[in-house]
């Protein structure tokens, strides 16, 4: 009998299977399927399962979840794994095992046909790698760029990783509105813009299906605290909830095809999202004609029967009370044959589509060093140079740097939680600094070490964990060390260095929301460390730089003037170290713009009224329910109608170059305003320009913001004296706003004006256009809040 060598890669803990010899092809009708499934397997395929490496299957070891697999059908089951900041898996060292199938696809028990030494029959030869994956800057930081072709490259790079594992699914994006700053999860979101993080979460989106691997649009919807999330019930206006709650997930919906959509575990109009057909029929699939499969976040179980009715479709992880109850609700006449059977094809078609039932099989290890090139990349351009006093930065190289702060020596990476990404390594900003050409104060590196060393033993709560853990999952954030009884190392350093780099860490993630006291606001360890460094070093005619590794938005009016320049690093991924130095040498021109406002303090800020603290009381207000009473006026659209002073304004950055916006043109074409701005670098250096594109509405009976962002695009980089044409363009359905007492969306006749701008704050070009009628667009009345919001009145300046 003729055999067939076949090669399978196996691991520890899973293998990598392949469809094996002589298998039929997998049937297409899925109708045809349908009608041959009994009623408990369809239950057992809408509910999530542990995975199999036996028949089609193949496991994945890490991955959050799996679906049921039918191998008389030729059903295999696909995997799910997270992924806000790359492939979530465990890295498992493995090399390829040979086994040997006979024609009836039976493996051979000969150890003479086995082989699993190095001697690999040709022309297989034996590879060894660990399944690590790339850990990409925090969605935040590529929200910073603004630039949506690189996050579509992220997309593909983090794609190519998936397929070459044998991922199926990968958890992204997160597109939920950064409506506070001390949301724990906020670094994984884009922005508190629902254009801005509609149109980068599609691009993602884009990037990753490119390569056939399947994505997660979430937490639909309102996911926008922590504390009380399993139960608060979001109670938002219908015109909030439509013009930025559900904004970005329109754009992202309407301008990418996401194989999945994750509900929220949060409640919107008295009813779980999970089980609202408002929200999940209604408007994601009547209105906006969404045909992919609805998937549950994980681990906290609904009442499966009021899931199903409300639209979700899969269940995860999964368990078997989910079955029972499916099959139950089935027989009662709880849910009915037609809504099973759509669910059933929901989830068929998505396992249709999948690379496990396209018989996947282990090729090769994805280009790990090519990919932590592009990470490096996308981190310098998503870096934002909030202050740079008489063009510091630049800093050449073989400067002797004093190099102070605990997160310069143990810096972050990412945040907590599922967006944790198993990397082979993180590149610590003291090293990248070295690895640039720079010169360490040795004596302060030295403390600072051991006192990293220290704090680390001392809180390290894994103690037994494996390397690789304490890299990712267990990887300690350092206190900053008190240095009160140190000012004679401090004027110690200032006069055996040329500058000051003072590193500023914060942690974040989705355990918990954030505190106000030495998270918002600097600690008091901080505060004497910025303090003292910057006057004995300025006493000296020395200057110093602060880098911030942190998740988000801080306070920073309090001691912004201290130093003479600030970089905005965020979560910058695995190369840290590397593309923050990039920055500070000038290797890179920052390029990078803020998604999201500084207030001044965190008391200015509308929702601060109605947002849990950490510590509170967990029942009532902001537990199980939060009043979203500042209603549209998130962020920018509060501070820049309202005329608030602000620290730092929505789109700000600088660069070591200039540019001059001229040009404006803007003109109807085949019912789209297409809107034009010649962007000119005017500086000495090569860089690059975001425009953002603005538009302010004439007055109506519907209060508007002053501006509302509504394009944006990035140049090239320019060269000195170079210049680029940027082309912009919206429609008129993209300026409406939501007529709530009416259940419509309506553009308004009127004097419109468009802004092209650098920041909010800052409008380089304007021209004005009309709107000759009121244009509408009819929706369905949905998703009232259970009680009335008290929406906040704006009192115009």
């Amino acid at each position: 009998m003729k055999k067939a060598i076949i090669p399978i890669l196996y691991a520890l803990v899973f293998s990598f299977g392949n469809v094996l010899a002589g298998n039929k092809p997998l049937p297409k009708d899925i109708n045809s399927i349908i009608n041959q499934l009994t009623l408990e397997q369809k239950a057992r395929l809408l509910v999530g399962c542990t995975g199999s490496d036996n028949g089609l299957s193949h496991m994945v070891a890490g991955s959050a979840g799996y679906t049921f697999p039918i191998d008389s059908l030729g059903i295999p089951s696909i995997n799910l794994a997270d992924g806000p900041v790359g492939v979530r898996i465990t890295p498992v060292p493995s090399n390829w095992k040979y086994i040997v199938y006979d024609s009836l696809g039976i493996p051979s028990t000969d150890p003479a046909e086995n082989p699993v030494s190095g001697k690999s029959p040709s022309p297989y030869p034996i590879k060894k790698y660990t399944s690590y994956c790339t850990c990409f800057p925090s969605t935040t930081a590529l929200a910073a760029t603004w630039n949506k072709d690189i996050a579509r490259l992220e997309g593909n790079a983090i794609g190519d990783e998936a397929r070459a594992y044998g991922v199926d699914i990968v958890l992204t994006p997160g597109i939920n509105i950064m409506r506070n700053p001390l949301c724990g999860r906020n670094f994984e979101y884009f922005s508190e813009d629902p254009y801005l993080s509609g149109i980068m979460g599609a691009a993602m989106i884009n990037g990753i299906q490119d390569k056939g691997i399947g994505t997660s649009l979430k937490h639909f919807i309102a996911n926008n605290q922590q504390t009380g999330k399993l139960y608060n019930d979001a109670r938002i206006s219908q015109r909030a909830l439509r013009e930025i709650y559900l904004k970005g997930f329109e754009i992202c919906i309407k301008n990418s095809d996401p194989w999945t959509v994750m509900g929220s575990y949060n409640k919107i109009g008295g009813k779980y999202t999970q089980a609202n057909p408002e929200l999940l029929q209604t408007i994601l699939r009547d209105e906006w004609k969404y045909n992919g499969l609805i998937v549950t976040d994980w681990y906290k179980k609904r009442d499966t029967a009021d899931q199903l009715n409300g639209g979700t479709d899969l269940m995860m992880p999964g368990e078997q009370s989910q079955i029972d109850e499916i099959i139950a609700g089935v027989k009662s006449g709880r849910i009915s044959e037609a809504t099973l059977n759509k669910s059933v094809k929901y989830t068929l078609e998505l396992i249709f589509k999948s690379i496990s039932y396209k018989n996947w099989k282990y090729t090769e290890a994805p280009n790990l060093s090519e990919n932590a090139e592009l990470a490096r990349s996308i981190a310098t351009e998503g870096m934002v140079l909030l202050k740079n006093d008489n063009s510091f930065l630049p800093i050449p190289k073989g400067t002797k740097i004093a190099l102070f702060g605990a997160t310069a020596y143990k810096s972050i990476a990412g945040g907590t939680g599922s967006s944790n990404v198993n990397k082979a390594h993180i590149t610590d900003i003291s090293t990248g600094l070295e690895n640039g050409g720079y010169q360490l104060n040795n004596r302060l590196k030295g403390i600072y070490t051991k006192f990293v060393e220290f704090q680390n033993d001392l809180l390290d709560k894994h103690p037994q964990s494996t390397d690789w853990e304490k890299l990712s999952y267990n990887r300690t954030v350092i206190p900053e060390m008190d240095l009160t009884k140190a000012e004679n190392t401090i004027e110690q350093e200032a006069k055996n260095s040329d500058i000051a780099l003072i590193v500023i860490g914060r942690g974040s993630g989705e355990e918990s929301d954030r505190r106000l006291e030495g998270d918002f606001y600097l600690t008091p360890e901080e505060k004497f460390m910025i303090d003292k460094v910057s006057s004995q070093f300025h006493a000296l005619g020395k200057k110093v730089a602060v880098v911030m590794n942190v998740c988000g938005v801080m306070e920073m009016n309090s001691w912004k003037e201290k130093p003479d320049a600030i970089l905005l690093a965020w979560f910058p991924g695995q190369e840290c170290g590397d593309a923050i130095t990039d920055i500070i040498s000038g290797k890179v021109n920052p390029s990078g713009k803020l998604p999201m406002t500084f207030p001044t303090d965190y008391f200015d800020i509308p929702s601060s009224k109605n947002f849990p603290m950490v510590g509170e009381t967990k029942s009532g207000k902001n537990f199980d329910y939060t009043n979203y009473e500042e209603d549209i006026w998130v962020g920018y659209r509060y501070f820049n109608t309202v005329k608030q002073s602000i620290v730092y304004p929505f789109g700000y950055g600088l660069s070591y170059t200039n540019f001059s916006f001229s040009k404006p043109k803007i003109e109807r074409k085949n019912n789209k305003w297409i809107a034009n701005i010649e962007v000119t670098n005017t500086g000495n250096v090569s860089g690059k320009e975001v425009v953002q594109l603005y538009i302010s509405a004439p007055e109506t009976f519907i209060q508007k913001p002053d501006i509302e962002l509504k394009a944006f695009g990035k140049t090239r980089e320019l060269k000195p004296g170079e210049s680029e044409i940027i082309k912009l363009q919206f429609t008129d359905y993209d300026i409406a706003s939501f007529d709530e007492n009416n259940s419509q969306w309506l553009t308004s006749k009127g004097k419109y004006l468009l802004s092209f701008g650098s920041s909010s704050n800052d409008l380089k070009a304007t021209i004005p256009f009309s709107i000759r009628k009121d244009k509408t667009w009819k929706v369905n009345d949905v998703l009232k809040p259970v009680e009335k919001v008290n929406v906040m009145k704006l009192s115009i300046k």
